[in-house]
């Protein structure tokens, strides 16, 4: 499953309660051109000239961002509507985390829902530009979008522009301030220093940067209201979302479920497990490994934040119990570790040094110092870095290390285990950087 050339999964079972984003797919089973949308959901619910409306109905309904941090998306809102002079928009449809396919299936499906979101974010704050960034290594997902953007353009639907920007394909370069960086001419690589995008982005603009999901539910909360928006999901962590379940399960796709689904009920709906879990990777690559017996624990950060876990990218994995955890994850460091922006310490040196160790223990080419040394290197990597890159890398390295604590002590002890040298079962795209920032 490499990321830069794998199609988006199909879509798995749905009940009726749950299809919002992906409804109007359930019911026709294709793609909706501007007309099939405009028959489902008619033109975006623009309110005029005078900005404030649908930030308090943002507020209200509790919406919170998609693209992994889950930062209030009003707060967002909020912080661009304060800034100084015209403000800007941008899509984030990057989706560089390799085991998600979520942002790209509703892009390629319900592109409209995404384009009105940004189109009433851009009235919202006053903006008159709306920038859609996307890896340039996925030529359809380009084509694809711009013919629905002429669409929208032919219908004269959009009081802003639109623009396509095709970016380098890194893991970073997803990063907002990476966008707003590559925007201004620069390399995609993320931006440490202040100011924040919300005060001072694309061209010095105050910039409002939300992923692909995150606006096509701000476009239902604008037609539908925030009291439907809470009809799923919790009291505290309302909606739904997509979910891209993979791995050991007998039908891998992009599911979207209410917040607080058991993980257990998504790995079911996903076709249930094709052989005993011996655990789940829950957020992506800088996400959490959790023990098979935690999978009936809801997704929401309520939940989760005690196992040290949190929803991240939206993504699922079942591993399946013969599999090694720490070859796996040691093949998801070197490549975190090759797809780091390098401007900063811990990307230049530390995450390469994590990646070297877990190697070796995942090889079972282990000395009595090493696990001492992994734990201290690891731990040094979080809250250094110039993005959250290096911190993502060491969340996977802690948890990999506890839920496979048995394996680390065979390791150690005795050399690799059988399993270490079977064929993969979680798809690694190569650990090579990107050839290009710019």
């Amino acid at each position: 499953m490499n990321s830069s050339t794998a199609a988006p999964f199909t879509p798995g079972p749905v009940s009726t309660s749950s299809a919002r984003l992906l409804a109007g797919w359930h019911a026709t089973g294709r793609p909706a051109t501007l007309t099939d949308h405009l028959r489902r959901y008619g033109p975006p619910p623009l309110t005029g000239d005078v900005p404030g409306p649908l930030v308090d109905s943002v507020e209200a309904a509790g919406l919170t961002g998609r693209g992994g941090a889950g930062f209030a998306t009003a707060r967002k809102l909020r912080g661009v509507l304060g800034g100084r002079g015209p403000a800007v928009v941008v899509v984030n449809a990057m989706e560089s985390e390799p085991a998600s396919r979520k942002d790209q299936f509703l892009l390629a499906h319900a592109p409209h829902l995404i384009l009105d979101g940004a189109v009433l974010a851009a009235a919202e704050v006053g903006a008159e530009t709306v920038h859609v960034c996307l890896p340039r290594t996925r030529t359809a997902q380009h084509r694809q979008l711009g013919t629905a953007v002429e669409e929208r353009r032919r219908a004269r639907l959009d009081p802003v522009r639109i623009c396509l920007h095709a970016l380098p394909h890194g893991y970073v370069s997803s990063e907002s301030t990476a966008l707003v960086r590559w925007l201004d001419g620069g390399p995609a690589r993320p931006q440490g220093s202040p100011p924040r995008s919300h005060e001072r982005g694309v061209a010095r603009r105050p910039t409002l940067v939300h992923n692909a999901e995150t606006l096509a539910h701000l476009a239902l909360i604008a037609r539908h209201g925030p009291d439907w928006f809470r009809q799923a999901g919790t009291l505290h962590e309302p909606g739904t979302t997509l979910v891209t379940v993979s791995g050991a399960v007998a039908a891998p796709g992009v599911l979207e479920a209410p917040l607080g689904t058991p993980l257990a009920t998504l790995l079911d709906r996903a076709g249930g497990p094709t052989g005993p879990v011996r655990a789940v990777l829950l957020g992506g690559f800088g996400g959490t490994w959790l023990p098979a017996e935690k999978v009936h624990t809801p997704l929401a950060r309520r939940d989760l934040a005690p196992l040290g876990a949190a929803p991240g990218a939206g993504v699922l994995v079942a591993l399946p119990h013969p599999a090694c955890g720490l070859t796996e994850t040691a093949r998801m460091l070197a490549f975190l570790a090759a797809h780091g922006a390098r401007q900063c310490g811990p990307c230049r040196y530390g995450l390469p040094a994590v990646a070297e160790d877990f190697a070796t223990l995942a090889a079972g080419r282990a000395h009595p110092e090493l696990l001492s040394r992994l734990h201290r290197r690891a731990g040094l990597l979080p809250d250094r870095g110039a993005c959250r890159h290096p911190d993502g890398a060491a969340r996977l390295a802690a948890s990999a290390l506890r839920t496979f604590a048995d394996d680390v002590d065979r390791h150690l002890t005795h050399g690799s285990c059988p399993a270490a040298h079977r064929p993969p079962r979680i798809p690694v795209p190569p650990a090579t950087p990107p050839e290009t920032w710019r």
